[in-house]
């Protein structure tokens, strides 16, 4: 669950009603398994890294492996971004409103995180 934009504003939770008419339905769940099956490779990579240094190897190849693992989850975390903008948001902003505007905003903020990282 993200943050509210503002500590005025109420946080909603879920995306605005799909063509299924879904409103719990995010963007990303069509790729979940996709998604999961990252994470997972991923935690291995994670787990690698900490075997690496337990067993002293050489600094450069623990290096090289971070930044695999760090591109792995930027990956990750840009799909998650594609999906909200492409349902989430734009559904939002084809129904205007209120909705619409936190929704821009919590996009905008999601991106600013993330070139910030």
């Amino acid at each position: 669950m993200t943050t509210p934009t503002s500590m005025t504003e109420p946080h909603i939770d879920t995306c605005p009603a799909g063509g299924d008419g879904d409103p719990s339905v995010h963007g990303y769940i069509s790729d979940k398994a996709t998604y999961r099956n990252r994470l997972r490779r991923l935690e291995g990579q994670i787990r690698g890294i900490d075997r690496m240094i337990d067993e002293d190897r050489y600094c450069i190849d623990i290096f090289t492996q971070i930044s695999a693992a760090t591109r792995a989850l930027e990956n990750v975390a840009l799909g998650l971004l594609d999906d909200h903008l492409k349902h989430c948001v734009l559904d939002a902003a084809l129904a205007g409103g209120p909705v619409s505007e936190q929704r821009l905003g919590e996009a905008s903020e999601a991106i600013a995180r993330l070139v910030r990282s």
